[in-house]
């Protein structure tokens, strides 16, 4: 006999500004599974769980709780009804400690914290779920892995029974990752429900139970991982197939020719919790991708800032095409021929109130800028950004939409096309595929590879390892601001770089 649901998601459709993000979506959750979401930017996924989680009201339909319909209002009511959500930008203090963290996510907080009693309840819960983080350890400290897990156990103290992740594995290693499949295990075995929102088919096909796929606002198939495939999953998403790129390095020969970016002995300034970089050799040619591993807060962030000028070189050289750039401010490095695809595209690369046509002429008003700057060429906008999101094989429901009300992954899509829409000479990405569904994915990096072909260089930061292994021709692996490696991926493996990446000292023995 089939065991009743622990939540019925029936009918439920949202829309915003007049775009239907959910259509009449049924979804059904059991206690004691791990439940994959799929689906394209903008299909619906995490607006879905958004309402489950009360940060989001539908606009109708109804959510049952035990066969029991409940109104859930607010993140407050879903936590209530023992529902708790860890979103893809975390929700921690980074002066506050673990258990100092935890206690404030916590139903009742005494006015008085008894920390030693806090600090045994982490640790019994860290214990049986391999969620070992030490209580006293301030949050900025932590890596990306550990302040997840810290996520994870602000909703187990909280008493969740539903614990729904939204891309939970984007910047973690290799072996992190592992590790966070086999919390999600213990997590089945005692009953909990886990929902599971991420890109990556290979993980979703090797942690979960049952997988739902979302199309345009609707289902189009839950099925059990047990009998589904990869093909299988991308027909459903999309409808048709994705072709994959085969990847092919750069046979360009750069002994003797000049750089088109060197960095000697680059460092940054350190500022509160951030570290900066230290003493960074770097060469980026014509022709090249550069792949930039670590894990989030190495320098990764400070690397690229240091390039683009919003960060300030405190000692060393900087290069552009073989002028020195050191001193060069933001707008003569980006007139000059340097592209930016930032990690957070609404926050550092548009206005989420102006539209998608007039963040468009924003990035280059001198280009389409007319009578003196008293008026703006907006046909020219509108087809130089059509141009460029056709050639990357990109949909955006209205460029007269604002900003704001896309998803993540069409921002991200929008940005891309912006960026690339005049050939830049260099390309700074970071993490250009985030957020983005299998086919963006594949047409990013698609995109990435045939400027690299036509003469740009390309320096790629990204915390997918698979992406820099098919993509890069060399690579640099980052840790605690300092490059630790230089090596090309036929030459080293994802492990060595995972280890690398977290410290380990394994990694460092592997290449010794």
């Amino acid at each position: 006999m089939k065991e009743s649901p622990l939540i019925v998601l029936s009918g439920i459709i949202k829309s915003f500004a007049g775009a239907t993000a959910n259509d009449c979506v049924d979804l059904e959750i059991q206690g004691g599974e791990v439940h994959a979401l799929l689906g394209e930017n903008g299909a619906g996924k995490s607006t879905l769980m958004k309402i489950l989680y009360g940060f989001y009201r539908a606009d109708s339909g109804e959510i049952r709780l035990n066969g029991k319909k409940v109104q859930i209002r607010s993140p407050h009511d879903a936590r209530r009804f023992r529902i708790g959500m860890v979103f893809q930008d975390f929700i921690l203090i980074p002066a506050l400690t673990v258990a100092e963290n935890i206690a404030l996510f916590l139903p009742t907080l005494p006015a008085i914290l008894d920390k030693r009693q806090m600090a045994k309840r982490i640790e019994e819960i860290s214990n049986r779920y391999d969620l070992s983080v030490d209580p006293s350890a301030p949050v900025w400290g932590l890596s990306v892995g550990e302040r997840q897990k810290v996520e994870v156990l602000k909703l187990l103290l909280a008493d969740a029974q539903v614990l729904i992740l939204d891309e939970p594995t984007r910047s973690l290693a290799p072996h992190e990752v592992e590790g966070l499949f086999r919390i999600f295990a213990t997590l089945r075995r005692d009953g909990y429900a886990v929902v599971f929102i991420t890109h990556k088919l290979k993980e979703v096909l090797a942690c979960s139970d049952r997988i739902t796929v979302m199309r345009r606002g609707r289902v189009v198939g839950t099925l059990a991982a047990s009998e589904a495939t990869e093909s299988q999953l991308v027909s459903l998403m999309f409808g048709t197939g994705v072709i994959e790129s085969v990847r092919r390095s750069s046979d360009h020969p750069w002994e003797g020719v000049q750089p088109l970016l060197e960095l000697k002995q680059v460092s940054t300034r350190p500022e509160g919790e951030v570290a900066g970089i230290k003493e960074i050799d770097l060469t980026l040619f014509a022709g090249e991708i550069v792949g930039v591993a670590g894990v989030s807060g190495n320098g990764q962030r400070e690397l690229g800032d240091a390039v683009l000028g919003l960060e300030r070189c405190s000692g060393g050289t900087k290069f552009l095409f073989g002028h020195d750039a050191t001193h060069w401010p933001v707008s003569r490095i980006r007139a000059s021929g340097v592209a930016f695809i930032p990690e957070d595209p609404l926050g550092m690369a548009a206005f989420a109130g102006l539209t998608v046509r007039e963040n468009m002429a924003l990035a280059d008003t001198g280009r389409y800028a007319r009578n003196g700057g008293l008026s703006i060429d907006w046909e020219s906008v509108r087809d130089d950004l059509e141009r460029s999101l056709n050639r990357l094989g990109f949909s955006i429901p209205s460029l007269d939409l604002p900003m704001g009300t896309l998803s993540g992954g069409n921002i991200q899509r929008m940005v891309l096309a912006r960026e690339m829409a005049h050939h830049p000479k260099v390309i700074i990405a970071f993490y250009p595929t985030r957020g983005l569904d299998v086919r963006s994915a594949e047409a990013a990096r698609d995109l990435l590879l045939g400027s690299r072909d036509k003469g740009a260089g390309v320096l790629l930061i990204s915390e997918d390892l698979g992406e820099l292994f098919s993509l890069s021709d060399r690579l640099v692996v980052l840790s605690r601001g300092r490059i630790v490696t230089t090596s090309t991926p036929h030459e080293i493996t994802v492990n060595e770089v995972g280890y690398l990446m977290t410290g380990s000292r394994r990694g460092h023995e592997s290449n010794r």
